[in-house]
C-alpha cells in the first residue's frame, strides 16, 4: 500500500510539473513571432524560417535523447533537459542581438521537444499499465490547462518582456531541482533489467525504428500533427481573408477548442478505455476529417463554432491513444528509445504550417482542407496497419528476450526501488 501511495504521489508531482512548466512556456514562447518582430524587426518570412528550425532540430535530437535515457536513466536526462530550458529561457529574455536570440531559441526548442517523451517514459515507468491512460489524460489536461493561462500571463504583464522570459527560466530550473530531490520508485526488477541490458545508444535508435509498427505510428502521428499541431496558423489567415469578422471569430474559436479540451477530456478518457485505443484514434481521424469539410463549408460563427467543438473531440481522442499505443509496444528497457523516435513525427509541427500555407495560397481554402482531410484519413489507415504488422524479428537471443517482453504495459509487483 505503501508503495503504491509513493507511487501516484510521484505520477501526481509529474502531472503538475507538466502544467507549470507548460504555463512558463506559454506565457513566453507564445510571443516568439512578437519579441522577433518588435525587438528585432524582422519580416514574417524570416520569423517563420527561424521559429521552424528549432522543432526540426529537436525531431532529429530526441530519438538519441530518448535512447540515452534509457541508458542513464529518465531522472538524469529530464534534469539536464530541463535546466537546458531554464537558461535558454533567460538567454533569449537578455538577449540583444537577433543571433544570441535565436542559438536560445532553438536551444530551448530541442530541449522541449526532448522533454516531451522523456518525461511521458518516467510516467509510464512509474504507472502500472490499467491507469496509465488516467494519468496520461490528467497530464494531457495540465497541459492545455497552462496554454490556456500561460498567454492571459503574458498579455498581462506585457507580451515578450525580459521579466517574463527570466520568470520562465526560474520555473523550469525550479521543477529540475525539484526532481532532483524526489527519488522515482520503480520495481527492483525493472531497475536490475534496465541496468543489466543497457544497449549503445545508436543501437537502440537502430532497434527501435526497425520495429514496423514504430515506424507506421511515426508516419501517422507526423500527418496528425500536421492537422491539429498548428491549426491556428493556417485557420486564422483563412478566416481573417475569407469570413465577415474572421479575426474576432477565431479569438473565440481558440476559446472553444480550450474549454472543449478541458470539459471533455475526462469523458474522452472513459470513451478511449472502452472502445480500446486504436478504435477510438480511429474515431478522431474522422472526426478530424469531417471537421476540415466543415470549416471549408462553414461561412458563420455558430457553423464554425460547432466545427472547432467537432475537430477538439478529435484531438482529445487521438492524443492520449496515441501515446497509449506506443506505450503498448515497448517494453521497460527500450521505453525512451521508442517514444524518443517516435516524436519525430513532430516533423509535423512543420509540414502543417508549410503544405498548409502553400495550399492555402495556391489553391485557397478548398485546397488546404482537403489536404488535412486527406492527412486525417492517411493517419487513421497508417496506425490501423501499424497495430497489425508483427514484431521485428529477433536476430539474436537477447533480442528475442527483448520481444517477448514487448507487452502493452508493465506488469508491476511487489515492492519498489528508488533511483
Amino acid at each position: 500500500m505503501e508503495c503504491k501511495k509513493q507511487r501516484l504521489n510521484y505520477v501526481l508531482f509529474l502531472i503538475a510539473g507538466s502544467g507549470l512548466v507548460t504555463i512558463a512556456r506559454a506565457m513566453t514562447l507564445s510571443f516568439l513571432a512578437i519579441k522577433l518582430q518588435q525587438s528585432f524587426g524582422l519580416g514574417p518570412a524570416m520569423i517563420g524560417a527561424l521559429l521552424g528550425a528549432g522543432p526540426l532540430v529537436g525531431a532529429i535530437a530526441a530519438p538519441f535523447a530518448g535512447s540515452l535515457s534509457d541508458r542513464a536513466g529518465r531522472k538524469t536526462v529530464l534534469k539536464l533537459t530541463l535546466l537546458s530550458i531554464a537558461f535558454a529561457l533567460v538567454g533569449m529574455g537578455l538577449a540583444e542581438t537577433v543571433l544570441a536570440f535565436c542559438l536560445a531559441q532553438i536551444v530551448a526548442s530541442v530541449a522541449v521537444a526532448i522533454y516531451e517523451p522523456i518525461s511521458r517514459a518516467l510516467m509510464s515507468d512509474v504507472c502500472p499499465e490499467r491507469v496509465r491512460l488516467k494519468y496520461f489524460s490528467w497530464r494531457y489536461t495540465a497541459s492545455n490547462v497552462g496554454w490556456a493561462v500561460g498567454p492571459l500571463i503574458g498579455i498581462a504583464v506585457g507580451a515578450a518582456s525580459t521579466t517574463l522570459f527570466i520568470i520562465a527560466g526560474i520555473v523550469y530550473a525550479t521543477f529540475a531541482v525539484a526532481l532532483h530531490l524526489l527519488q522515482v520508485p520503480l520495481h527492483r526488477g525493472d531497475v536490475h533489467q534496465a541496468s543489466a541490458s543497457a544497449v549503445p545508444v545508436f543501437q537502440s535508435i537502430k532497434a527501435a525504428f526497425r520495429d514496423p509498427r514504430l515506424a507506421f505510428f511515426v508516419g501517422g502521428g507526423m500527418l496528425l500533427i500536421a492537422v491539429y499541431g498548428q491549426w491556428s496558423a493556417t485557420l486564422a489567415p483563412y478566416l481573417s481573408d475569407n469570413v465577415a469578422g474572421g479575426v474576432e471569430i477565431f479569438a473565440y474559436l481558440v476559446s472553444i477548442n480550450g474549454a472543449v479540451v478541458l470539459i471533455g477530456n475526462p469523458f474522452a478518457r472513459r470513451f478511449i478505455e472502452r472502445a480500446g485505443a486504436l478504435n477510438a484514434l480511429v474515431i478522431g481521424c474522422v472526426l478530424f476529417l469531417l471537421s476540415e469539410i466543415g470549416f471549408l463549408s462553414s461561412t458563420g460563427f455558430w457553423s464554425l463554432a460547432i466545427t472547432m467543438v467537432v475537430f477538439t473531440i478529435g484531438e482529445i481522442l487521438v492524443v492520449p491513444s496515441e501515446y497509449l499505443l506506443v506505450d503498448g509496444i515497448s517494453n521497460n528497457r527500450n521505453r525512451g528509445s521508442y517514444f524518443g523516435a517516435h516524436s519525430f513525427s513532430t516533423v509535423g509541427n512543420f509540414v502543417g504550417p508549410t503544405l498548409g500555407g502553400v495550399m492555402l495560397g495556391g489553391l485557397g481554402g478548398p485546397g488546404m482542407f482537403l489536404l488535412f482531410a486527406g492527412f486525417a484519413a492517411a493517419s487513421a489507415i497508417l496506425f490501423a496497419v501499424g497495430t497489425r504488422m508483427p514484431p521485428p524479428t529477433a536476430t539474436t537471443q537477447h533480442e528475442r528476450t527483448e520481444v517477448a517482453e514487448t507487452t502493452p504495459g508493465l506488469q508491476l509487483r511487489g515492492c519498489y526501488a528508488y533511483v
